[in-house]
């Protein structure tokens, strides 16, 4: 299994407060092991709510699918690095994040099958 390894997103993902935001998505089957996220809160003053989720093909975003909740303060950055990367095995499975009080950056770090 040859794997191509680095980045999951091309670019900084921007998500407005108050929205949900899909950022990866398995395709053809092809395995995704996410082994980091980067949560930067883009505001000088409001703390951010965010939710990372794990979303099995065919769900929706909602409580069940919450993997991390996270504060992050103004203009601060959180580090998320699960000890064994979150492993996307079917077409369709995917993450997705979720934003509140101010916007958030993400960027999605690890592998993607070939």
């Amino acid at each position: 299994m040859a794997l191509n390894r680095g980045r999951l997103t091309n670019n900084v993902i921007a998500v407005p407060s108050g929205t949900t935001t899909g950022i990866v998505t398995v395709a053809s089957n092809k395995k995704i092991y996410v082994k980091s996220i980067m949560v930067h809160n883009t505001s000088g003053v409001t703390t951010a709510q965010s939710a990372i989720h794990y979303v099995a093909n065919g769900e929706s975003v909602g409580a069940g699918t919450s993997l991390f909740n996270l504060t992050v303060e103004p203009n601060e950055t959180i580090f998320v690095e699960p000890n064994y990367p979150i492993v996307l095995t079917t077409t369709g499975d995917g993450m997705s994040v979720t934003s509140t009080d101010a916007t958030t950056n993400y960027f999605f770090t690890g592998d993607v099958e070939v």
